[in-house]
């Protein structure tokens, strides 16, 4: 029941040529039988938009991170280096006396 079936025939290959298509342009034929409404041979997008906003929603969660690890490392380099100049005019000022 779940397995694929495979077709009876191989398609033939279609020869795409590179001449521009002839265009036609008729009057659209009106007629008062009910046709029923065509059915989108196109796959549906869904899946693809909801894979793109994943990877993006990704991205941005990745970028947001590193970026406040990088803020977090520059606040402590000059939170340490305030202190190493405190210290050093601390020692410095207790050396002259």
């Amino acid at each position: 029941m779940l397995r694929p079936k495979m077709p009876d025939a191989a398609p033939l290959p279609i020869a795409h040529t590179a001449a521009m298509p002839v265009e036609h342009h008729h009057a659209p034929v009106t007629c008062s039988c009910a046709h029923a409404p065509m059915a989108s041979a196109s796959r549906p997008v869904s899946p693809f938009v909801s894979r793109g906003a994943g990877a993006v929603a990704a991205v941005l969660v990745v970028g947001v991170v590193l970026t406040a690890l990088l803020a977090t490392v520059a606040i402590t380099a000059v939170s340490v280096s305030i202190a190493a100049l405190v210290l050093r005019s601390l020692l410095n000022s207790a050396h002259k006396r």
